[in-house]
């Protein structure tokens, strides 16, 4: 039991990794707390620092959330260890203890980890994410329709109910981690990537 209990302080410890922070840093020069929104994510950094520094954050997050949550799987943990590791995961990258608790907002992190407890709905909310994006512009309305959408998708495909509940207390996490985001959507003052340029 100790080795499991070291494992979920270890997987917390690697969820609390900045990677925003760190790319920021290495490859803009900036802090990313002090630029754009100051958010610490991968959004912040595409739009702050640069596309392939925002997709090299993006993929360090969701990595250090699909690792620990599949390692813990494939070494037989338990039911409640593996939803340890996955909330240990989730809590690192948003609450995490190199930023003095101020991190993200969890949307790769949460991708990885459910991309290794439970792949198709995943798959399918990261989809949602993409047809949001494509006719919106808003990583943000993407984010929580796609967070929204895989509890739904988990209950349909007949996942554990735990999983369900799971991927609806992180789904409503990260709705709360949008609230600035939700206000500014609401009065049209949020910051849009144009899909289909006009020449």
């Amino acid at each position: 039991m100790l080795i499991k209990i070291l494992y979920i302080i270890f997987t917390y410890l690697c969820g609390s990794i900045p990677f925003a922070y760190i790319i920021a840093k290495v490859v803009g020069k900036v802090d990313i707390r002090t630029v754009g929104s100051g958010n610490p994510g991968a959004t912040n950094v595409l739009r702050s620092v640069g596309k392939g520094a925002g997709i090299a954050t993006f993929a360090a997050d969701t990595l250090k959330g699909f690792i620990p949550v599949h390692f813990a799987i494939i070494h037989g943990f338990s039911h409640s260890i593996v939803i340890a590791v996955v909330i240990a995961a989730v809590a690192g990258h948003v609450f995490t203890i190199f930023l003095n608790f101020k991190g993200g907002k969890g949307v790769a992190t949460g991708l990885g980890v459910f991309l290794a407890l439970m792949p198709w709905p995943s798959i399918i909310a990261f989809g949602i994410f993409g047809l949001v994006f494509i006719f919106s512009g808003y990583i943000a309305l993407s984010s929580i329709c796609s967070a929204l959408s895989l509890p739904l998708a988990s209950y349909f495909l007949r996942y554990s109910i735990w999983y369900t509940v799971l991927s609806s207390v992180v789904a409503i996490l990260i709705v709360c981690k949008h609230k600035t985001n939700i206000k500014r959507l609401k009065e049209g003052s949020e910051s849009r990537f144009k899909i289909f340029k006009r020449r």
